[in-house]
């Protein structure tokens, strides 16, 4: 493809290049545009589209692409592209750009425009409110399809949907809500009162977007309706925009479970000292953290140096435990973020992961037993593996890994309990705490079979 209009452009076939470039997808010609080092020829493959085509393509661009191509536009072509896309899109937008682009924006949108962007950026940043488009049909529950057909013909084209109408009364309370097909399959004479279904699932401009983006994917809408305080309708959040924002906190939630401070910088337009500071926070905390193991392992050094063995297991101990807690945290977290559980069902989770705990522990523990007697007391002739040793790793194993089940259960429910992120306590952070603990039972244990 990128080959192609490359020799369509230097034997500046440009009628041919114009029909071939308005024939892709617009995300795709986002995506190829991006590729184009060369800004001047950037500019000029993007004047070719038609303005849909243009606009719906702008929307895909990234945010330097977007500043680029603005500060390259005469007020004109800037106009033509912002009358084009929709309002939540020149909203969001606006929140990345620079103050001075902000101004050239504002200055090439006409009043109406201008009043609901405003309105939309006043929202909490995390709130449906942010991500909602005010472009939506509205019907009367006393019109007939007759009317409801001339008013979708009348106002449809500027709306981001509308195969999805809501009905509002004189206050634009919303009251009900009903489908073209609907409309379709009924009789023109027929009046909306009794085609619309009342029983209405709304989400408030205060509610957080990703619950208003979860409802979406559970009742399988195609967008829904966002009201205020009195119920007034007031926009609609639809079903692109949620799989924005679910792909937004999916990827925040695998950066926070990482120990990375989020970012919405694609991975290569970061730079490294902005990787730096996403990073080294988390780093720092762990590794201070990590110096109580260091500490233990100081305190009972003594224990350990009269059988020298038992120090060659602590590693496999540690990352045992370790990836126990994090089995554990990984699916909490995520059962958390699609409603599955809350702080209520604490103790049917730790019950459950008691005794998966057990198991697995038992399992382990077995497999461990079997290998340092059979493997490296036999086949190695390890002589200072004994069945005390054995017993005390093993035993270790299943009492470890049913802490680590119990840690990995529990904080990111207490977490979330008293409004901390969950996936702030994920595997780097459950991991730190489980080792120490690994270690403070495998001394014990140690201890107690070994006489140490």
């Amino acid at each position: 493809m990128k080959e192609h209009i490359d020799a369509l452009y230097e034997n500046r076939k440009l009628s041919e290049l114009k029909d071939y470039l308005n024939d892709i997808n617009f995300a795709d010609m986002a995506l190829l545009l991006e590729t184009v080092t060369d800004e001047r020829k950037r500019i000029f493959l993007f004047r070719l589209l038609t303005k849909e085509n243009a606009a719906d393509t702008f929307v895909e661009f990234d945010g330097d692409t977007q500043e680029n191509l603005i500060k390259a536009f005469s007020d004109n072509e800037l106009r033509e592209v912002l009358d084009e896309i929709y309002i939540d899109d020149a909203a969001d937008i606006i929140e990345e750009m620079p103050a001075s682009i902000v101004k050239r924006i504002l200055k090439n949108t006409d009043s109406e425009t201008r009043e609901a962007i405003n309105a939309i950026l006043k929202y909490p940043e995390d709130s449906a409110g942010s991500i909602m488009t005010p472009e939506f049909v509205d019907l009367k529950k006393d019109m007939t399809v007759e009317d409801a057909f001339k008013r979708i013909r009348r106002t449809g084209l500027d709306k981001e949907t509308i195969y999805t109408c809501y009905v509002t009364d004189a206050s634009r309370h919303l009251i009900g809500v009903t489908t073209v097909k609907e409309l379709l399959l009924s009789d023109y004479e027929d009046i909306i009162e009794d085609l619309m279904e009342t029983n209405v699932i709304s989400i408030n401009t205060l509610d957080d977007r990703e619950t208003a983006s979860s409802a979406l994917s559970k009742y399988d809408f195609l967008a829904m309706p966002v009201v205020d305080m009195e119920n007034r309708l007031v926009g609609i959040i639809t079903v692109d925009d949620a799989i924005d924002v679910i792909q937004e906190e999916n990827t925040e939630d695998i950066q926070k479970m990482a120990a990375i401070v989020p970012t919405d910088t694609p991975y290569l337009k970061t730079s490294v000292f902005e990787t730096w500071k996403k990073r080294i926070p988390w780093l720092l905390l762990l590794m201070i953290s990590a110096t109580i193991t260091s500490q233990i392992l100081t305190t009972f050094e003594n224990k350990l140096a009269s059988l020298s063995v038992l120090i060659a297991f602590i590693p496999m101990l540690m990352d045992t435990g370790g990836n126990s807690g994090g089995q554990s945290s990984v699916t909490i977290i995520r059962s958390l973020s699609l409603g599955e559980i809350d702080l209520k069902d604490i103790l049917k989770v730790i019950w459950k992961e008691v005794r998966v705990g057990f198991i697995c522990g038992l399992s382990l523990g077995i497999v461990c037993f079997a290998k340092l007697m059979l493997f490296d007391r036999i086949v190695l002739g390890n002589s200072e593996i004994t069945f005390a040793v054995a017993l005390a790793v093993s035993l270790t194993i299943l009492l470890e890994i049913m802490a680590a089940k119990i840690i990995g259960c529990t904080l990111p429910i207490f977490a979330k309990k008293i409004g901390f992120d969950p996936a702030v306590m994920a595997s780097p952070f459950i991991t730190t705490i489980v080792d120490a603990i690994s270690l403070l039972v495998y001394i014990g244990l140690a201890s107690l079979i070994l006489g140490i």
